[in-house]
């Protein structure tokens, strides 16, 4: 009661009024805290465990939600602080966008390599692709040019879009440093990105490629 009230009424005056020592009160009060902070230490480290199984892409709500669905009671606003305090902070990745407009049917380049990743002459054939990286600022793509032949990437380029330009810098790297030769197929499994109305692919066969798809 004495702790309840204490914003409201001296303590002292409650302690007198109740019978009960100064001493004894602050006493009491101080194993009250020490336990609170044990509990909140524990709950640390469980936060901490939840945190980094789910690949630290829950916030404050869903690890409250783990937590008490293991048996650990806590609110939001405890696990919000708790994570506060660790400075952690949950890594969310981009709503979904809409990356590939498809242009015409006819437009869309055939499968010239036929699935024959089998290749001698370095700069004939080549084969490219998009990897998707997390990082705590959001999502950064990143797109390949690798050579069959050799199995080296020789070119590339990274950004925080999936538009045409990214796959034409990759490729524009790999003809820079003269790892193409006139007529080298370009195999990528987004090639439907480089040949949507608005942007046609003639810098590509200005360069010496020709495009593929797996499609």
């Amino acid at each position: 009661m004495i702790e309840v009230e204490k914003a409201n009424y001296p303590i002292g005056w409650m302690c007198g009024l109740l019978n009960v020592p100064r001493s004894s009160f602050y006493q009491w009060r101080g194993r009250a805290v020490t336990a609170t902070a044990a509990r909140r230490a524990e709950l640390a480290v469980q936060v901490q465990e939840v945190f980094a199984e789910f690949r630290q892409v829950y916030g404050c709500r869903r690890i409250a939600r783990e937590l008490n669905a293991r048996g650990t009671v806590c609110s939001v606003g405890l696990v919000a602080d708790v994570m506060r305090e660790l400075g952690l902070k949950a890594v969310q990745p981009r709503a979904y966008r809409v990356t590939t407009v498809h242009g015409d049917t006819d437009a869309y380049p055939a499968d010239l390599i036929e699935r024959d990743f089998t290749c001698e002459v370095p700069g004939t054939k080549l084969v490219g692709d998009i990897t998707y990286l997390r990082t705590g600022e959001g999502w950064l793509y990143l797109a390949t040019v690798i050579d069959l032949a050799t199995r080296m990437v020789v070119g590339w380029q990274m950004a925080d879009h999936m538009r045409t330009s990214l796959v034409i810098e990759a490729l524009e790297m790999a003809h820079l440093h003269g790892h193409v030769t006139p007529g080298a197929i370009v195999h990528h499994d987004y090639a439907e990105v480089l040949v949507m109305p608005r942007n046609p692919c003639l810098g590509l066969r200005a360069n010496g490629f020709v495009l593929d798809s797996s499609a």
